[in-house]
């Protein structure tokens, strides 16, 4: 089995992208990427927007020789409804469009769903399914919570097993936090995770202190009571430029069980770069270049 991350918040934008292939075939998940629109009261950089389109062209690029896809909810960053044409002539499983779901992903979800079929494609609902091609299973979970409660809608988290190995891509759930979050994890019991951590960008004010408590605990849980040996801990969490002191006793844990946790960026041997926390920091940058080049025509 392979497993490639192709888009993700340590690699300068909002994604959780990915591409497993066995020898019987080859899955995207979540083709989509986004920045956000603010952060700091700014507007992305020119450098996360380049970062954005390069993203956008590598998952292009991959979508293009994938014979399955799943779309594990209608946020952004993990779908893209004017390119629903790249998706004809593939299994597409999608997260279901009017059930487990909440008004503003509804709606997308209605748009995205009518583009796919304007484009002459099909699609299944993917909420609770088994899909067995060959010897590789693609199970999908029961919807979950996207993060501590339903206000941000459900998402669905799609494990992928070859016989040998399994990986579980978790998607959204900022933690996990929620038990039933985590029964679906130490259920699957996987020797690579793909985990969306803890929202601490948000710490104290969208994101409490009650629940980062909880999302340590679980993921210590899940390290020692499945056969993980890698942890991908990603996404809301590499928002925060403090994010490794934020989840240390995690960091601990994973040493002391001889587990790699990684940024997606590690993983895939690239430099971790989170432009979106860097935000302020790069249009500061920008001012002091400025200033230089002024001082110097004085």
């Amino acid at each position: 089995m392979e497993v490639e991350l192709l888009a993700y918040d340590s690699m300068g934008v909002r994604s959780m992208a990915t591409v497993i292939e066995t020898k019987d075939l080859r899955l995207m998940i979540d083709p989509g990427v986004a920045l956000a629109p603010y952060r700091y009261g700014l507007p992305p950089h020119p450098i996360e927007i380049k970062r954005l389109n390069e993203a956008w062209s590598v998952i292009e690029e991959r979508l293009a020789d994938c014979s399955h896809v799943v779309i594990t909810h209608y946020h952004y960053d993990h779908h893209e409804p004017e390119s629903a044409h790249l998706l004809v002539n593939k299994a597409v499983y999608v997260k279901h469009p009017t059930q487990n779901i909440n008004f503003s992903q509804r709606r997308r979800a209605a748009f995205f769903l009518s583009r796919i079929s304007e484009a002459g494609g099909f699609y299944e609902y993917a909420d609770g399914r088994e899909i067995k091609v060959g010897t590789t299973s693609i199970r999908i979970s029961e919807p979950v919570p996207h993060g501590t409660d339903a206000r941000l809608g459900y998402v669905v988290m799609v494990s992928v097993c070859d016989g040998e190995e399994k990986v579980l891509f978790t998607s959204d759930v900022e933690g996990p936090s929620l038990e039933s979050q985590l029964e679906v994890i130490l259920r699957e019991r996987a020797s690579m995770l793909i985990v969306d951590g803890p929202m601490t960008y948000m710490l104290g004010y969208r994101y409490s202190y009650e629940s980062l408590e909880r999302s340590i605990n679980n993921l210590i849980r899940i390290l020692r009571e499945t056969p993980v040996r890698v942890m991908i801990l990603e996404h809301h969490l590499l928002r925060d430029l403090d994010y490794k002191r934020k989840i240390e006793p995690v960091i601990r844990e994973a040493e002391t069980k001889g587990v790699e946790l990684l940024s997606a960026a590690e993983f895939e041997g690239k430099p971790v770069e989170l432009l979106e926390a860097r935000r302020r920091e790069l249009y500061a940058l920008d001012k002091e270049l400025d200033g230089a080049e002024g001082s110097e025509h004085v």
